[in-house]
């Protein structure tokens, strides 16, 4: 089997860490396949909305493997493999998998079934709605490894809950618990193992119902007017309202709510 998976059902795109005997660790295959399969789900126009979540009921993934991923970065250890290869030759892997310059605006679900150690807390921070079950923890423990958390977590995590919390999670590299994470505004709900894929199922079809262009231009405004001025973010708010207002689907949705039907959004 695959160190990842990628499956497509039903305009719903399912990510699965595949290592259970690992914790679903990060190989080299694995970080190139995740790259893989954002830019799959991307371009693929069937596709609404992604669910990504771990293999087992242990660990969603506790970040880069430290015998395979991390020696392969630093230097202390020679590739191996085709996997090995490509990841050394392509840096902006690094970004597509991370979804760090990659600009993806579709919604992405986090299903995090066990632990979300480093890189599995980095690609977390990158997802918009996350759900954990009770026993999952969550943290950022490369700075006791003399590291750093660059998978995106030193910009994310300080913009999306208060500098203290923050900077305590990145500086002490504890992990924290599922109910403390929902406390502080990094879930969005905690549900029992037995739940958790069909209630981001369930998340992702009411998503995959609304209009595509919508939802794309949403996450999209968000994400460019972060930090920036009001005048400047209204401007981008403004461009994105007028681009989705001129489509065929800002049509098709009132004109189903008048007929009382469900709308038939195309993306266009």
């Amino acid at each position: 089997m695959p160190d990842l998976l990628f499956e497509k059902r039903d305009g719903i795109a399912w990510i699965t860490f595949h290592r259970p005997e690992r914790r679903n660790a990060i190989s080299p295959e694995g970080f190139c396949r995740l790259a893989d399969a954002w830019t799959e789900f991307r371009d693929d126009p069937d596709l609404r909305v992604a669910i990504l979540t771990g293999a087992g009921d242990d660990a969603f993934t506790s970040g880069g493997d430290l015998k395979l991923l991390l020696p392969l970065w630093t230097g202390a250890r020679q590739p191996e493999n085709e996997w090995d290869e490509r990841l050394l030759a392509d840096p902006g892997l690094s970004n597509v998998a991370l979804l760090k310059t990659f600009e993806l605006y579709k919604p992405v679900i986090s299903a995090v079934n066990g632990f979300a150690l480093a890189g599995g807390t980095e690609i977390m921070l990158a997802t918009d709605l996350r759900l954990a079950v009770p026993h999952a923890r969550f943290g950022l423990a490369e700075v006791k490894r003399g590291l750093v958390p660059g998978g995106g977590s030193m910009v994310r995590l300080p913009r999306q809950i208060p500098w203290a919390k923050a900077m305590e999670i990145l500086l002490l590299g504890d992990p924290i618990p599922a109910d403390e994470a929902l406390a502080l505004g990094l879930l969005n709900r905690i549900v029992e193992p037995a739940e958790l894929l069909p209630a981001a199922e369930e998340l992702a079809v009411r998503l995959a119902r609304n209009g595509p262009l919508a939802l794309q231009a949403i996450k999209r405004t968000a994400l460019q007017t972060s930090g920036l001025p009001l005048v400047d973010a209204f401007a981008i708010e403004g461009a994105s309202s007028a681009e989705v207002m001129r489509s065929e689907d800002a049509r098709e949705g009132p004109r189903a709510f008048a007929e009382k039907r469900d709308p038939v959004y195309k993306g266009r």
